[in-house]
């Protein structure tokens, strides 16, 4: 196994250059195939967990939701205090930074994004309670893309680039995951959830915090530092994935829901009028139908 990661560390380094050494034995860092491993595992699951929970009823989950997302709420808070805080004094320069040229700045960003790449390890949980609560309307293609992807890419950028430029959307991200973990937890809480408004906002601090990213990318791009190029032109490109998908996720659950209840209340449907029907609203209702075409 010892020679086969040599072997495959070798091969990766001969088409992407040198690994930044700061960062060596770190965990999960040092060789790729754990974290291949672990994200073919999550797909495993996604594909036979549904099958399995078929004939099952579904588990509450309650306490553990509220545990799990509470603990993500805090790590995303803590993820995104850390980073703009050793940015600030750090001198990072907004426009582009390079990977080897703030000393302890450096340093620190370095030890918050190894949490922002487990983090993303952690995140496989949300699909699992999907699966175990039989929300299977929920793990759409853009949920599965999104949480496969990030754990990988996130190894690469550990390995090459693992401070300078790549900070601005991890710390971005960990703020929107601050509201959309803090959302989720208190919704597990039935009580607190006719006080949550904001879960329209989450997709759409989502969709900013992706157009933000891709703007601060090209920034780098037109006033260039030593950060390597390649990596700019790879985000660009994954930033606009994830705009197209959450910008059709978007329209699925949001626009055409609207223009839903606007037809039921013009034709006086109980529905549009009492806002629920049969103990479930209707945007639960057209969401899930949507999604499920996803």
């Amino acid at each position: 196994m010892e020679s086969f990661n040599h072997k495959l560390n070798a091969y990766i380094e001969s088409w992407m250059g040198p690994r930044d050494q700061r960062v060596r034995g770190w965990l999960l860092l040092d060789n790729y195939p754990p974290t291949f491993a672990l994200t073919i595992m999550y797909l495993l699951i996604v594909w036979i967990g549904p099958k399995y929970m078929r004939q099952r009823q579904p588990f509450s989950c309650r306490g553990l939701l509220v545990v799990y997302n509470l603990g993500l709420t805090l790590l995303s808070f803590y993820m995104f205090y850390e980073m703009v805080t050793a940015v600030w004094y750090g001198g990072y320069n907004f426009y582009c930074q390079d990977t080897h040229s703030a000393g302890e700045a450096d340093n620190k960003i370095i030890n918050v994004l190894w949490w922002y790449y487990f983090s993303k390890l952690i995140e496989f949980m949300d699909t699992i309670f999907f699966i175990l609560r039989k929300n299977n309307h929920q793990i759409t293609f853009l949920h599965i893309y999104h949480h496969a992807s990030m754990l990988n890419i996130w190894w690469f950028v550990m390995n090459w680039v693992p401070c300078g430029h790549s900070y601005f959307g991890a710390s971005l991200n960990s703020f929107i995951h601050v509201l959309m973990y803090s959302y989720y937890g208190l919704s597990a809480i039935p009580a607190m959830r006719p006080y949550l408004w904001w879960k329209k906002y989450i997709t759409q601090g989502q969709l900013i915090q992706f157009f933000l990213t891709m703007s601060q990318t090209l920034c780098a791009v037109i006033w260039p530092c030593s950060f390597p190029r390649g990596w700019l032109y790879f985000q660009i490109g994954y930033m606009v994935t994830l705009i197209l998908l959450f910008s059709n996720f978007y329209i699925q659950t949001y626009k055409k829901h609207s223009r839903f209840q606007k037809k039921e209340h013009k034709n006086g449907s109980v529905a549009s009028i009492n806002g629920h029907a049969n103990g479930a609203s209707p945007l639960e209702g057209v969401t899930q139908k949507k999604l499920r075409v996803e």
